[in-house]
């Protein structure tokens, strides 16, 4: 009987050590070090000197670091609304048995297959002034406005959003479609007698049908908004002006051209608590609802 008792955490424990060395063991270095002033380019500070939450203090009155916040906070509120509806809308066509959705759902699949950074050099061939291919289709069609898409201050952060949309909105909606064709058909059609079309079909029926792969893509189109950082190096690289600079490429500023030990701690930090905020409200707000 004890064996029994004893068997579940042996098999969980090469789990567990290895969660504590690579996750929770860096993560207490990094809560640590955020606690302290360090800045190998200094030599006063090439050594840890304790700062307790003033590298939190001085972060939040920094600018610089509001601005990226400010950014942070539009590019995720308009991505990831964006690749949802999509995503689902792209579900519900590619399910429909219709001829030659085979090409249509490869075509759509394609940018997840391409690195980021291949991605964004596809890209900027097309935002590129002047000859660039996006402007050429928008002349034709009579736009006669700012052509300089990565260069302007006002268009710089939803050029780096139109690209982020366009390589993963394939993949989510792959998530989608295997919700679509594993849910109940059953009450789908039950709803459908009782006079359910359209919208209100969508909404009341399908949509908490497939809830929890709802929750699962929109978890990890959050955490992909706050890690993808590769189209900013190739597009903008954070500018101009810092309008288009994002919280882990500012963490990468900090700590690799600034060498700013601290701060980097710091920001990863913020960023590791607002992850786990969204990640723990939004499975609680699931959970809720189901019941």
């Amino acid at each position: 009987m004890r064996r029994h008792r004893v068997l579940p955490y042996l098999l969980v424990a090469p789990t567990l050590c290895f969660v504590a060395v690579f996750t929770l063991l860096p993560l207490g270095e990094v809560l640590v070090g955020s606690l302290f002033k360090q800045k190998l380019n200094i030599p006063k500070y090439q050594h840890p000197v304790f700062n307790g939450l003033g590298t939190f203090a001085d972060l939040f009155g920094d600018p610089d670091f509001l601005q990226v916040l400010a950014n942070t906070g539009i590019y995720v509120l308009v991505l990831i609304p964006l690749l949802l509806i999509v995503a689902l809308g792209l579900a519900f066509l590619v399910e429909a048995k219709l001829k030659g959705l085979a090409f249509f759902r490869l075509s759509i699949f394609h940018p997840t297959v391409l690195p980021m950074v291949s991605a964004a050099t596809v890209w900027m061939f097309f935002l590129t002034p002047g000859y660039g291919l996006w402007n050429q289709a928008l002349r034709i069609l009579g736009y006669t406005g700012p052509q300089n898409w990565v260069g302007n201050p006002s268009l710089a952060l939803f050029s780096l959003i139109l690209v982020a949309f366009w390589k993963n909105v394939g993949f989510l909606m792959l998530f989608f479609l295997a919700g679509l064709q594993g849910m109940d058909r059953s009450v789908v059609e039950a709803a459908r007698l009782d006079g359910a079309a359209g919208l209100r079909m969508v909404t009341r029926v399908i949509l908490p049908l497939i809830r929890r792969q709802t929750l699962f893509v929109t978890t990890i189109a959050f955490i992909s908004a706050f890690q993808t950082v590769d189209h900013l190096f190739v597009l903008t690289q954070g500018g101009p002006s810092g309008r288009s600079t994002l919280l882990l490429y500012y963490l990468w500023e900090v700590r690799f051209d600034r060498m700013d030990i601290g701060r980097a701690d710091a920001v990863t930090v913020i960023m590791i608590a607002v992850l786990l905020a969204f990640t723990i409200s939004n499975f609680l707000m699931s959970e809720r609802n189901e019941k």
